[in-house]
């Protein structure tokens, strides 16, 4: 049985209040919407993954999904409804026997929901999960309270959504008028909807607290690990001075077969560490000639990915220059916004600072420059 997902991503986001929609604002390390559709790919059992996002939107929810075993997205309409219908033509000549419907803010989807679902279908078109209403409801008009409502009976219903392919395509074309979700056009039509136990976990993301409550409910499920990293490199004339990713006055460079970044090499080497990756000289050995002058940003954006990868994130990184020369200071913000941005993190996440070794050892007779760094990531248990 083939099982497609549709996941729609063409919504603006603007109760948000962010300045770009919600479903690519990062969640512990990575977009809400790449993790929206790792949660569907899960458990296996769905085998054509539809993105559907806003006109003009592709190439960026296709960099997002890269990887993934995704189509590619196509565009939604002016509402939520025309946009479903969309992704289901599109669909169409594949001929799912079942499609899903899940909202791109959704990133987590607690584990056994996609077979519950699916089990549901078995009698009847279309199942949703949903959650009993627990608080005591009110209607009001001007600010003042108009009635109580009973809840008895009233359910909040969440995605992704199952249903017979067949039988949701048709309610779409036959539709003629607005629905709020999938479930209630096969209600117009009379067809049966089963309900299926909800998760509190599966939560929209719509305002900001709702970002961090997920966030903070992701965080109780990584393990802190923690790298450390040691770069040295030699004094060199003519060459530029690169330390932390900012090219600093002075009248004299370091020696390397790259850049010569030591401070990034180093933490780049804590971040490995933490991973049980290895060095920076098993990704990018000095015997391969394509190193040879790199920029050093380009492994520590590596290094980030590697994290991601694993479906971790950066909790903090902190790295120290020994030098007698250059001053650091005057450099050290600059320093710290650029990791952070290679990092994808926010500057108050990266520390930068400098000591010397009181003119003790190679650092102290200016014959080179050292560096060394830690980093805590957070990474999933197993």
């Amino acid at each position: 049985m083939t099982i497609a997902a549709l996941l729609m991503a063409a919504g603006r986001g603007t109760r948000f209040g962010a300045d770009q929609p919600k479903q690519y604002l990062p969640l512990l390390g990575r977009p809400v919407l790449r993790l929206a559709a790792e949660a569907l790919l899960a458990e296996g059992g769905v085998t054509l993954l539809q993105p559907v996002c806003a006109p003009g939107e592709e190439a960026r929810v296709a960099g997002i999904l890269e990887g993934l075993a995704a189509l590619p997205p196509v565009p939604g309409g002016e509402t939520r409804q025309a946009s479903v219908r969309a992704g289901l033509e599109a669909l169409a000549p594949r001929a799912p026997a079942v499609v899903l419907v899940h909202d791109a803010a959704r990133p987590v989807i607690p584990p056994g929901t996609i077979p519950a679902l699916l089990a549901a279908l078995a009698e009847s078109p279309g199942a949703i999960p949903a959650q009993p209403v627990a608080d005591t409801l009110k209607r009001a008009a001007g600010g003042t309270i108009q009635e109580t409502v009973p809840r008895a009976g009233l359910f909040r219903a969440q995605t992704p959504q199952a249903f017979r392919f067949a039988d949701l395509l048709a309610a779409h074309r036959a539709a003629t008028a607005e629905a709020t979700d999938d479930a209630q056009l096969l209600e117009l039509a009379g067809a049966r909807v089963a309900l299926i136990p909800g998760a509190e976990t599966n939560i929209k993301i719509t305002f900001p607290e709702d970002l961090a409550r997920v966030e903070a409910q992701g965080l109780t499920q990584l393990f802190p690990r923690i790298g450390t990293g040691f770069d040295v490199h030699r004094i060199e004339a003519g060459r530029p001075m690169v330390l932390c990713g900012v090219v600093v006055p002075c009248e004299f460079g370091l020696e390397g077969h790259s850049d010569a970044d030591v401070g990034i090499h180093a933490l780049c080497d804590a971040i490995y560490g933490a991973l049980a990756e290895g060095d920076i000289g098993r990704w990018f050995p000095p015997s391969e000639m394509r190193w040879k002058g790199a920029d050093s940003a380009q492994f520590l954006t590596h290094a980030a990915g590697r994290i991601a990868a694993r479906g971790g994130v950066l909790a903090n990184a902190d790295v120290t220059i020994l030098c007698e020369r250059p001053k650091i200071g005057p450099h050290r913000e600059a320093m710290q916004a650029r990791l952070a941005e290679l990092l994808g993190v926010e500057s108050g996440r990266v520390g930068v600072k400098a000591t010397t070794t009181e003119r003790l050892g190679f650092t102290g007779r200016g014959e080179g420059i050292a560096a060394q760094a830690a980093a805590l990531v957070l990474l999933p248990l197993g």
